[in-house]
């Protein structure tokens, strides 16, 4: 199994980053997962600002040249993991650029005249994993769900990728967050998953 992470946080302190490197430790010590690569979109200096003019069309988002490398990274991966914090109930707007970018139709999709298009990126598997300040049912009792049903009803599902697993922490800034038994359970899980 290949595995592409997608991390998503300015701060390398951070509880993300934390999260991580318990991913890429865990991964390491799995022989199910032959290689891992890493995309940091603020070490990268990824632009999450769209550009649509006479030169940049968007539905020829698919072929930019601009954004190959992260087209093929994309379909190299089988697995693809995102690490990052949840803001104002949903996932930071960096990674939403990069989604708006990167999951474009002719690439992600393929629109097919009715209700839902063809996913173009099934096979693969996603696994999200999300920090906040807010306690963990927040987002379900008072958001109604909106960050799980925004990535996988809206964005995976759509693209056909249909196995989508959730971490989603909450309580992280309080002492109280239990953090080395949140760090040692994305640990395990790495070290041990198999698809």
């Amino acid at each position: 199994m290949k595995m592409l992470i997608i991390y998503t946080h300015p701060n390398h302190r951070s509880l993300s980053y934390a999260f991580l490197q318990e991913v890429i430790r865990g991964s390491k010590e799995n022989t199910s997962i032959q290689e891992v690569k890493v995309l940091d979109l603020y070490e990268e200096g990824f632009d999450p600002v769209l550009v649509f003019n006479e030169n940049k069309r968007r539905r020829d988002m698919h072929t930019d040249p601009d954004l190959a490398v992260y087209r093929d990274q994309l379909m190299w991966a089988d697995k693809i993991v995102f690490v990052y914090p949840i803001w104002w109930g949903r996932p930071p707007a960096m990674l939403m650029g990069y989604i708006d970018q990167l999951f474009a139709s002719g690439f992600a999709y393929k629109d097919t005249g009715g209700l839902l298009p063809e996913g173009l990126l099934k096979g693969k598997s996603v696994v999200c994993i999300s920090s906040m300040k807010g306690p963990a049912l927040y987002p379900l009792l008072w958001l109604y769900n909106a960050h799980k049903t925004l990535m996988r009803k809206a964005l995976f599902h759509y693209v056909g990728i249909k196995k989508v697993k959730f971490f989603e922490f909450g309580s992280m800034e309080s002492p109280r967050g239990r953090h080395k038994q949140k760090l040692n359970r994305i640990y395990r899980y790495f070290k041990t998953v198999n698809g």
